[in-house]
């Protein structure tokens, strides 16, 4: 099975995370199919910086091919849309 998930990446205590889709057999930081957006949980949201960037388009053609999203990406998803 496909599945939309985070794979963590940065440095101790500074984490930054990629939007990734992956074959749920892999490993977390594993290879992935293809990177469709990052978050960093450090920035916050009012701030100048993009905290949050997901490529919508390729992750509805991935949903519409049956890839599983899993919890924390589905409430990043629904940020991202109604953000913009």
């Amino acid at each position: 099975m496909v599945r939309i998930r985070l794979s963590r990446g940065g440095s101790n205590r500074r984490p930054f995370y990629h939007v990734v889709v992956m074959d749920s057999r892999v490993k977390r930081d594993g290879r992935a199919l293809e990177r469709i957006g990052y978050f960093n949980p450090l920035l916050e949201r009012d701030r100048g910086a993009e905290r949050l960037r997901i490529d919508l388009s390729r992750a509805d053609y991935w949903l519409e091919r049956g890839a599983q999203v899993s919890t924390r990406v589905a409430r990043l998803l629904k940020e991202q849309r109604t953000a913009g």
